[in-house]
């Protein structure tokens, strides 16, 4: 796994991810939990294609904050640059932005697992 390797994945403020919605706050506006869904997914998709066959990443944790809101009908976007690669242990930076800036950043921590194994401890 090749440290710098990055992706960026998008999605608009919708009635869907809003804090309200969600649960996480009694406003229209998008919601950190959708935030962070979104750095999680920029971060599997930067390493996915560079993985072992039958492996993937599953996300332990994350450091992250949100520092501005963003109104229905904002375009987000979030990335994510691997900085770190310590055995499974894949860790990230994470940012996210609107059409005004910056809206989060932080980072997060992945692991590479074997699907089959992690599935069947279930």
């Amino acid at each position: 796994m090749e440290i710098g390797l990055k992706y960026e994945s998008t999605t608009v403020v919708s009635a869907a991810n809003t804090a309200a919605t969600l649960g996480s706050g009694d406003m229209d506006v998008f919601a950190t939990p959708a935030m962070v869904a979104l750095m999680e997914n920029a971060a599997m998709l930067a390493v996915r294609d560079h993985l072992p066959e039958g492996s993937a990443t599953v996300g332990t944790q994350i450091s992250t904050s949100h520092l501005k809101a963003s109104p229905l009908g904002a375009s987000i976007t979030a990335s994510a640059e691997l900085i770190e690669v310590d055995g499974r242990r894949l860790t990230f930076a994470v940012k996210a932005w609107d059409e005004k800036g910056t809206i989060g950043e932080g980072t997060h921590t992945r692991f590479v697992v074997d699907r089959e194994r992690f599935l069947s401890k279930l």
